[in-house]
């Protein structure tokens, strides 16, 4: 579904992502994983058109899409979430998901003030939406909640439910487990496998939990100092020296080997 090609962003001196190149299959769910300063959300910001690449190209489908801004990205399916939740705070959980689709009939003034009635309707059916999406992702007590009043667990969850208002082809996580208790992120995590299975979502996720990605991500691809340096299973990436080295870092590679004989 994504390519990937030589891609390349810098900031002055710094070459943030430095020939990149990836692909990310069509109803899978892949692992994007690395130390911190690796160019993972850079990458993913170049590939949602938050920011524009130095060079190098994105496909999706086969179609370039290198450097297209977000709300186009948006109506051919492909979504990002971050890691801090972007929630309107003072709208209830509903709400915040009513708001997702685009060019709804309550948007004009001529609707408002002549249409009343195609625009009561629409957001009836929007709201029936809405309370399914938030049933799926068992929140659904949380309908009438101030979004801002939300753990950061739920905000996660109500992230992941903006993706499920339109037709997602496939979304880009951003640490959806960042600062979420372990069973909110079970949650969040049966979650994206039901989305995978049922509904042949596509994700590619940033995670540092190795336990949350081994559990959902097939395959993991590794990334240091903006080049990708090794994908496979997660037993395949545990195993690979470079990775460890990189990754990890010597001292914990060191700390996990068997000790001395006294």
């Amino acid at each position: 579904m994504i390519v990937v090609e030589d891609l390349h962003k810098h900031f002055g001196g710094f070459h943030a992502v430095d020939g990149a190149s990836l692909e990310i299959r069509e109803g899978s769910i892949t692992g994007l994983v690395g130390p911190n300063g690796a160019g993972k959300t850079t990458l993913f910001n170049v590939i949602a058109g938050v920011l524009e690449p130095t060079s190098g190209r994105v496909l999706m489908g086969g179609e370039d899409i290198t450097g297209l801004p977000p709300h186009e990205l948006f109506a051919k399916g492909l979504l990002r979430t971050f890691q801090i939740a972007h929630e309107f705070s003072s709208m209830t959980v509903r709400e915040n998901l009513m708001m997702v689709p685009a060019n709804q009939a309550g948007e004009t003034l001529w609707n408002a003030w002549f249409h009343r009635g195609t625009v009561a309707q629409e957001e009836r059916e929007l709201a029936k939406k809405a309370d399914e999406v938030l049933e799926f992702l068992t929140i659904d007590h949380l309908a009438d909640e101030k979004a801002g009043n939300l753990s950061g667990g739920q905000k996660k969850l109500l992230e992941l439910g903006r993706t499920m208002m339109v037709d997602a082809r496939i979304v880009f996580l951003d640490e959806v487990g960042a600062g979420v208790n372990r069973t909110l992120l079970n949650t969040i995590g049966d979650a994206i496998l039901r989305l995978n299975k049922e509904r042949g979502y596509t994700f590619c996720m940033i995670e540092h939990d190795m336990d949350f990605i081994g559990r959902l991500c097939d395959p993991v691809i590794v990334m240091a100092e903006g080049r990708v340096l090794a994908e496979g299973t997660i037993d395949e990436i545990k195993a690979n020296e470079q990775v460890i080295e990189a990754y990890l870092g010597t001292g914990l590679k060191n700390k996990t080997a068997a000790p001395a004989s006294p």
